[in-house]
């Protein structure tokens, strides 16, 4: 198995697995690929265009699905123990990168692997087990149906019990379009369908066991900027105190205090219990405790106990998409309906911001059912029915766009590029609405995280009714996380670090010689391979829209009258961006940054 063996990331190979014939295959990375997209995100993103060709269904055997690591993976690096999962979303056919945080990652690049791209379908259920230089495709047809607590268990008694399992539940093999990809029982890949793939591929799962030692450029250097990056992260109060403390669900009452917290699917932005669903109030009645992912020194996971059981989470976008967007205010039913999602499979955003769209449509009389707002009642067996695509649950697994588009009232779904928008409303944060829009996966508040600057003042409190400078800061931000990604280490540390601090620990890490300066070129040319991905795929300036929700005023609280301007900021950014007015990179951004179609 070549225990205890010693490799760079330079050395680290791409496995490519046909599951239609069973072959599999390993290269090690082209240098000009390492240099130019680092690995995560970007290297999966770049596999993906240069290998897919346009007008793939997602869910064909033709499409991808890449599992990438990055160059800081399972180096003393903080956070560096996450993964990427790449592919065409079967939610929203655009280009799609989903991240998961835990062990799983670590356990790849331990293996010795940067990537695993997975082509084909398998006639029978698979999984692909991986123990260092052992590779091979077993059979899963007694794991298959099982939900993912229960895979986990029986995939690691057939393999290690030390390995890690990345699997799908009933959702992903039911083709559910919200689909997740689970690790550590309750870590998800959550966004865009991924656990699709992955189910019309008849992929159980991946598990892993690595047991080979990284080894990086410059212990000795890398060993001091490390020191100082954990100083950083140990001074930010929000990765040192918030966090730690009460997890991402301290973002509740401050965002329902700046009237930003999406109620009954958007219809206002302040929630009459957020203090009840707070991340206060889930530290004081439910909570058990915290933990961290591989190599992270903040813990801001939680476990907690609902009727009788320890679960993980939930986390913010989950407390909102089943609270607030629903008008639920009980935070045991949040806990449970969160753990069923991740026992099943599912995307909570996506499934919570559904529901709330087909609430709203049952409000309006568009769709005949029993969804209320503010009524628990039978939605556990909701969430089941969008899982095994069961009577209603069926539609609901198509997601909200294609509910409201079937039900007559397509402007009810609070989505962009098909793709559910998070717990932030727009019209309260100018520049955060402008990413929104623009964001190459749809509907994501990671792409550009001006919540940061715009409401939580770090690294500085901006204007967030304020429009000028925006498109230049989402750009960044666009750039920066595009490198994290691809590095990869988690975007909290974006709390805390600038982008000379990034290079500085690739750069000790991998002996590249990356300025901060460079690494956002790399996050920039990752992004822009990404709208070539998309613009191939026929999506335009028509796809970089809000709803038009968002161009009616709040109607109280904090944010009360303000409306969006993404709209007007679009020429804007792609001026700044380098594209023409069509949204299409030009030849001139296109050849500066090494980029060739």
């Amino acid at each position: 198995m070549s225990e205890g063996i010693s490799h760079s990331y330079s050395d680290a190979q791409i496995l490519y697995v046909s599951l239609t014939t069973g072959e599999i295959r390993k290269e090690t990375i082209p240098d000009d690929l390492y240099r130019n997209y680092l690995g995560g995100r970007g290297l999966g993103v770049k596999i993906l265009y240069d290998r897919l060709p346009p007008s793939i269904d997602p869910l064909s055997p033709d499409n991808l699905l890449i599992f990438s690591v990055g160059p800081s993976t399972a180096t003393s690096v903080p956070t560096a123990g996450r993964f990427t999962v790449v592919t065409k979303s079967p939610q929203t056919g655009t280009v799609f990168d989903s991240h998961c945080g835990g062990y799983f990652g670590a356990q790849l690049r331990r293996a010795g692997y940067a990537a695993i791209v997975f082509e084909g379908k398998s006639q029978r259920p698979v999984y692909l087990w991986i123990h260092d230089d052992l590779v091979e495709l077993r059979d899963a047809s007694e794991v298959w149906g099982h939900d993912t607590a229960k895979a986990t268990d029986m995939l690691l008694d057939l393999t290690d019990s030390k390995a890690q399992v990345s699997c799908i539940g009933p959702a992903g093999e039911n083709l559910v379009r919200m689909a997740a990809i689970i690790n550590d029982k309750h870590r998800a890949a959550g966004r865009g369908g991924v656990g699709a793939v992955m189910g019309s591929k008849h992929l159980k799962a991946v598990v892993v066991r690595g047991t080979k030692t990284v080894a990086v450029a410059d212990k000795e250097r890398l060993s001091e900027v490390v020191t100082r990056s954990r100083r950083l992260i140990k001074k930010n109060a929000v990765t040192n105190k918030s966090l730690p403390v009460y997890g991402t669900a301290v973002l509740v009452n401050i965002i329902n205090e700046y009237g930003m917290l999406p109620t009954h699917n958007f219809q206002e932005g302040t929630f009459n219990d957020a203090e009840g669903v707070s991340g206060e109030k889930l530290l004081e009645r439910l909570s058990v405790r915290t933990y961290n992912c591989f190599g992270c020194p903040i813990g801001c996971g939680r476990i907690s106990r609902v009727h009788g059981k320890e679960v993980g989470g939930p986390e913010y976008e989950t407390i909102w998409s089943f609270g607030p967007e629903c008008g639920i205010n009980d935070l045991e039913w949040i806990t449970e309906a969160n753990h069923q999602c991740n026992l099943l499979g599912l995307d909570t955003i996506s499934v919570g911001s559904t529901i709330g769209c087909a609430m709203e449509l049952t409000e309006r009389g568009n769709l005949d059912s029993s969804l209320r707002f503010g009524d628990t009642t039978g939605l556990i067996k909701v969430i089941e029915d969008i899982a095994y695509r069961r009577g209603l649950g069926s539609d609901l697994a198509d997601g909200s766009r294609r509910l409201a588009e079937k039900y007559g009232a397509p402007e009810l779904a609070m989505h962009v590029k098909g793709l559910e928008i998070p717990a932030y409303d727009p019209r309260g944060a100018q520049g955060h609405a402008l990413g929104y829009a623009t964001s190459n996966r749809g509907g994501c508040h990671l792409r550009s995280y001006l919540i940061g600057p715009e409401i939580l003042a770090n690294p500085v409190l901006l204007d967030r009714d304020k429009t000028t400078g925006k498109a230049d800061l989402v750009i960044l931000y666009q750039n920066l996380s595009a490198a994290m990604d691809s590095m990869v280490v988690c975007r909290f540390t974006n709390f805390a670090w600038t982008p000379d601090m990034y290079a500085e620990l690739l750069s000790a890490g991998t002996g590249l010689d990356i300025t901060g300066k460079e690494f956002l070129e790399i996050g920039e040319r990752i992004y822009n391979l990404e709208r070539l991905f998309n613009n191939r795929e026929g999506f335009t300036t028509e796809d970089d829209k809000l709803p038009a929700r968002f161009s009616q005023p709040l109607p109280e609280g904090n944010s009360r009258n303000r409306v969006s301007h993404s709209d007007e900021l679009l020429p804007e950014y792609y001026r700044l961006r380098g594209w023409d007015e069509n949204g299409r990179p030009t030849k001139a951004t296109l050849d500066r940054l090494n980029l060739c179609t």
